[in-house]
Protein backbone atom coordinates (compact mmCIF):
# COMPACT_ATOMS: atom_id res chain seq x y z
CA UNK A 1 0.00 0.00 0.00
CA UNK A 2 1.63 3.75 -1.30
CA UNK A 3 1.37 6.62 1.17
CA UNK A 4 -1.98 8.18 -0.71
CA UNK A 5 -3.78 4.75 -0.36
CA UNK A 6 -2.83 4.60 3.49
CA UNK A 7 -4.46 8.61 3.84
CA UNK A 8 -6.89 7.69 1.56
CA UNK A 9 -6.50 10.13 -0.85
CA UNK A 10 -8.19 9.34 -4.24
CA UNK A 11 -6.15 8.88 -7.75
CA UNK A 12 -5.52 11.65 -9.36
CA UNK A 13 -7.56 11.81 -12.53
CA UNK A 14 -6.54 13.66 -15.45
CA UNK A 15 -9.28 14.24 -18.28
CA UNK A 16 -8.09 13.67 -22.21
CA UNK A 17 -6.84 16.92 -23.80
CA UNK A 18 -6.65 17.36 -28.15
CA UNK A 19 -2.76 17.39 -28.77
CA UNK A 20 -0.96 17.90 -31.76
CA UNK A 21 2.69 17.23 -32.13
CA UNK A 22 4.99 19.49 -33.09
CA UNK A 23 8.68 19.25 -34.45
CA UNK A 24 11.57 20.96 -32.77
CA UNK A 25 15.00 21.10 -33.41
CA UNK A 26 16.71 21.35 -30.01
CA UNK A 27 20.56 21.59 -29.55
CA UNK A 28 21.94 18.26 -28.60
CA UNK A 29 23.89 19.80 -25.25
CA UNK A 30 20.07 21.49 -24.13
CA UNK A 31 19.03 17.81 -25.16
CA UNK A 32 21.33 16.07 -22.73
CA UNK A 33 20.60 18.73 -20.09
CA UNK A 34 16.73 17.84 -20.64
CA UNK A 35 17.81 14.50 -19.83
CA UNK A 36 19.86 14.65 -16.93
CA UNK A 37 17.00 16.55 -15.25
CA UNK A 38 14.41 14.80 -16.74
CA UNK A 39 15.94 11.63 -15.12
CA UNK A 40 16.92 13.59 -11.76
CA UNK A 41 13.20 14.26 -11.57
CA UNK A 42 12.06 10.54 -12.69
CA UNK A 43 10.12 11.88 -15.42
CA UNK A 44 10.70 11.89 -19.21
CA UNK A 45 12.09 14.51 -21.62
CA UNK A 46 8.62 15.36 -23.21
CA UNK A 47 6.94 15.49 -19.51
CA UNK A 48 9.96 18.02 -18.63
CA UNK A 49 9.59 19.73 -21.74
CA UNK A 50 5.56 20.32 -21.48
CA UNK A 51 6.22 21.25 -18.05
CA UNK A 52 8.71 23.83 -18.85
CA UNK A 53 6.80 24.92 -21.50
CA UNK A 54 3.38 24.86 -19.04
CA UNK A 55 5.48 27.32 -16.44
CA UNK A 56 6.51 29.55 -19.11
CA UNK A 57 3.10 30.22 -20.57
CA UNK A 58 1.42 31.00 -17.05
CA UNK A 59 4.55 33.31 -16.30
CA UNK A 60 3.50 35.12 -19.41
CA UNK A 61 -0.09 34.98 -19.45
CA UNK A 62 -0.85 36.28 -16.42
CA UNK A 63 2.02 39.14 -17.12
CA UNK A 64 -0.52 40.18 -20.06
CA UNK A 65 -3.55 39.70 -17.20
CA UNK A 66 -1.77 42.47 -15.20
CA UNK A 67 -1.19 44.48 -18.20
CA UNK A 68 -4.65 44.64 -19.22
CA UNK A 69 -5.84 45.40 -15.94
CA UNK A 70 -3.38 48.53 -15.91
CA UNK A 71 -4.48 48.99 -19.47
CA UNK A 72 -8.03 49.75 -17.83
CA UNK A 73 -7.38 50.89 -14.78
CA UNK A 74 -6.07 53.77 -17.10
CA UNK A 75 -8.81 54.27 -19.11
CA UNK A 76 -11.26 54.12 -15.77
CA UNK A 77 -8.99 57.50 -14.26
CA UNK A 78 -8.70 59.13 -17.62
CA UNK A 79 -12.59 58.77 -17.76
CA UNK A 80 -13.34 60.26 -13.91
CA UNK A 81 -10.96 63.04 -14.56
CA UNK A 82 -7.52 62.20 -13.74
CA UNK A 83 -4.90 63.94 -15.75
CA UNK A 84 -2.24 62.26 -17.90
CA UNK A 85 0.30 63.26 -15.47
CA UNK A 86 -1.64 61.63 -12.66
CA UNK A 87 -2.46 58.71 -14.38
CA UNK A 88 0.97 58.03 -15.10
CA UNK A 89 2.23 58.08 -11.59
CA UNK A 90 -0.53 56.25 -10.80
CA UNK A 91 0.24 53.22 -13.14
CA UNK A 92 4.15 53.57 -12.46
CA UNK A 93 3.68 52.92 -8.44
CA UNK A 94 1.32 49.85 -9.44
CA UNK A 95 4.12 48.68 -11.27
CA UNK A 96 6.67 49.58 -9.01
CA UNK A 97 3.94 47.59 -5.77
CA UNK A 98 3.90 44.71 -8.22
CA UNK A 99 7.33 44.35 -9.93
CA UNK A 100 5.37 44.36 -12.96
Amino acid sequence: MNQAEELNIPPLKFRPRAATSVELAIPTDVLAELERVAYYHDMSVSALIKLYIGQGLRQDTAKLFSERVLDVTAEVLTRHGQSQEQVDAILRELRSAASI
